[in-house]
């Protein structure tokens, strides 16, 4: 029998997983706060962790609720119509759930409640996402410049995203909206333009159109 450990978790701008990008680093300004757990909270668990600019995070996918029972999944990348196996796909519907992030290490904050906090850009998890491990990313073993990516060999287009409202919100959080949006969230088998989707980012609560286009803003509110 194998037994994990939760070792943090982690706050991202995403308190919704409708909306999360599906790749880490394609929202690079996508936010998130690892808060470690009171048994691992300690300054000599991340020591020399600055040094790295970059971070592996093993997570759960917590709100998958049970295992999948078909071991063939759709990919959004290949319009969510045809069928591959769980284990050549990224899907979030997998055995035991687990996923694989690389993250940007911003900083380290090692003084003041809850210390020590890691504090990472470019994720792709939903607020609350249980952390099972941290590990340095190493350029020399990590990246593999020459490698193959089957029907994932290129990176999402993205598209342009425009606002027909106005709204309050702040710069920050724009580009993040923005940023998101930019990669067509939406369900990759709605094919009728101009369908309306919501979804809430870093406390806001956004209402935009999937266009030939691109993504049209129609409102953003603040969450109350």
């Amino acid at each position: 029998m194998i037994s994990l450990n939760v070792i943090a978790t982690l706050r991202t701008c995403y308190t919704d997983k409708f909306g999360v990008p599906r790749q880490p680093g394609l929202a690079p300004s996508a936010w998130g706060i690892i808060e470690f757990e009171a048994a691992y909270r300690r300054p000599e668990a991340v020591r020399g962790i600055e040094q790295f600019s970059h971070l592996w995070l093993i997570t759960q996918f917590h709100l998958v609720e049970s295992e999948p029972a078909s071991l063939l999944v759709r990919p959004p990348r290949l319009g969510g119509n045809e069928r591959r196996g769980v284990f050549a796909t990224r899907s979030p519907f997998r055995p035991n759930r687990l996923t694989l992030s690389v993250v940007k290490l911003d900083r380290v904050e090692v003084e003041g409640e809850g210390a020590p906090r890691l504090f990472v850009s470019g994720v792709d998890l939903v607020d609350g996402t249980p952390v099972l491990d941290i590990k340095p990313y190493v350029r020399y073993a990590d990246s593999v410049p020459d490698a193959r990516s089957g029907f994932a060999d290129e990176a999402p287009k993205k598209m342009p995203v425009h606002w027909d409202c106005e709204s309050c919100v702040p710069d920050g959080v724009r580009v993040i909206i923005d940023e998101s949006l930019a990669l067509q969230p939406q369900p990759a088998y709605h094919e009728d333009a101009g369908r309306e989707y919501a979804t809430e980012i870093a406390g806001w609560r956004v209402r935009w159109a999937a266009t030939l286009g691109g993504a049209r803003v129609k409102s953003c509110e603040l969450v109350d």
